[in-house]
C-alpha cells in the first residue's frame, strides 16, 4: 500500500468503527423491541452484526476508492460530506426506532437515510464504478430494513 493510501485508509476505517459502534451503543433489543411483532421473514439475530459489519468495511473501501479517484479537492469533500451526512442518518434511525421507541418516525428518517445511500452511489460511481458497487449491498440492507420496519409499523402501531 502507497504511504497516499495510509491516511484515508485509517480516516475511513475508524468513521466506520465509530459510526457502528455508537450505532451499536443505541441499538437496545430489550424487552420493548422482543414484544414488537415482527413478520416471519425478519432476518435471525445473528445476521444483523455480521451484516452491518460487511456494509461497514464496504462503505469505508468506497469511501477511500472515491475519495482517491476525485478529480479536484471539492469533490474530494463533497464525498467526504455526503459520507459524514449519511452516518448521521444511519445513527439517527437507531435512535428513533430504538431509543425512541418511535418506528414510525424512524421510517420517515429510513426514507432519508436511502435517499443519502442511493446518492452516495452514484457520487461515488462517477469518480469510481468500484466504490459506487461497493455500496449497493448497504442500499439492499437498508431496502430490507425499511420494509422491515414498515412492517412492524403495521403490525404494532400506532405508536
Amino acid at each position: 500500500m502507497s504511504r497516499s493510501w495510509v491516511m484515508p485508509v485509517i480516516v475511513a476505517a475508524l468513521a466506520a468503527v465509530g459510526i457502528a459502534m455508537l450505532g451499536a451503543t443505541i441499538t437496545d433489543l430489550g424487552p420493548w423491541y422482543q414484544s414488537l411483532e415482527k413478520p416471519a421473514w425478519t432476518p435471525p439475530g445473528p445476521m444483523f452484526p455480521i451484516a452491518w459489519t460487511v456494509i461497514f468495511a464496504l462503505a469505508a473501501w468506497s469511501a477511500v476508492t472515491a475519495w482517491r479517484a476525485a478529480p479536484n479537492a471539492r469533490q474530494a469533500d463533497w464525498l467526504i460530506g455526503l459520507f459524514a451526512l449519511n452516518g448521521f442518518l444511519n445513527i439517527l434511525w437507531s435512535l428513533m426506532f430504538f431509543r425512541m421507541q418511535r418506528p414510525d418516525w424512524a421510517f420517515a428518517e429510513v426514507m432519508l437515510l436511502w435517499l443519502s445511500i442511493l446518492a452516495l452511489v452514484v457520487v461515488c460511481w462517477r469518480h469510481s464504478r468500484l466504490a459506487g458497487v461497493l455500496l449497493l449491498p448497504y442500499l439492499a440492507w437498508v431496502s430490507v430494513a425499511a420494509a422491515l420496519n414498515w412492517r412492524v409499523i403495521e403490525l404494532n402501531g400506532p405508536f
